[in-house]
C-alpha cells in the first residue's frame, strides 16, 4: 500500500472511530451518569488509575478530571488511595457500588451492541471478529506512542 492509501485509510479508520464514540455516547443518554462519569467509571476499575492517567484518556486538562471524579466519589461510586508506588500521588477507584454501576453500564452497552451486531450478515460478523485483533494492536500501538509509561484502562 503507498503513502496516500496509507492516509485515506488512517483517515477514513479515524472518522469510522469518532463516529463510533459519538453514537456510543448517544446510547447512554438516558442513564444519570453523564457520558464523562461513565467513561471514568469504566476505566477505573481493578487496580485504578491516577488522575493523570484518567484527565489524558479523557483528552482534558487534570482538573476537569478532578471535577467529575468528585462527583462521583460523592456519589458513592469512586474512592481515592494513596498510590502505593508514590506516597505525593493517588489513585481512584471503584467502589463495591461503582462496580455494581459499571456492571450494569457494560451489560447494557452489550446488549444494544448485540441488537446491532444481529442485523449483520454472517460473512461481515466474520470480518468484524477478524479486525478486532488489528484494532486491538492499532490501539496498543496509539497508546505507547501517547504515554509509554501508563496502561490502558
Amino acid at each position: 500500500m503507498n503513502e496516500q492509501e496509507l492516509a485515506s485509510l488512517a483517515d477514513r479508520f479515524r472518522s469510522m472511530l469518532r463516529l463510533a464514540v459519538f453514537v456510543s455516547r448517544r446510547l447512554d443518554g438516558d442513564l444519570e451518569l453523564s457520558t464523562t462519569q461513565l467513561s471514568i467509571l469504566t476505566m477505573c476499575g481493578n487496580d485504578g488509575l491516577r488522575m493523570g492517567v484518567i484527565a489524558g484518556n479523557l483528552g482534558v486538562r487534570v482538573p476537569s478530571a478532578t471535577e467529575q471524579v468528585s462527583r462521583l466519589e460523592r456519589a458513592g461510586l469512586l474512592e481515592r488511595h494513596a498510590d502505593p508506588k508514590d506516597a505525593r500521588a493517588v489513585v481512584v477507584r471503584r467502589t463495591p457500588r461503582g462496580d455494581k454501576t459499571a456492571a450494569e453500564v457494560s451489560r447494557r452497552r452489550t446488549a444494544r451492541m448485540v441488537d446491532v451486531l444481529e442485523t449483520l450478515e454472517p460473512a461481515e460478523l466474520e470480518a468484524l471478529r477478524t479486525a478486532l485483533p488489528v484494532m486491538d494492536k492499532i490501539n496498543e500501538r496509539l497508546h505507547s506512542i501517547s504515554n509509554p509509561k501508563e496502561r490502558i484502562a
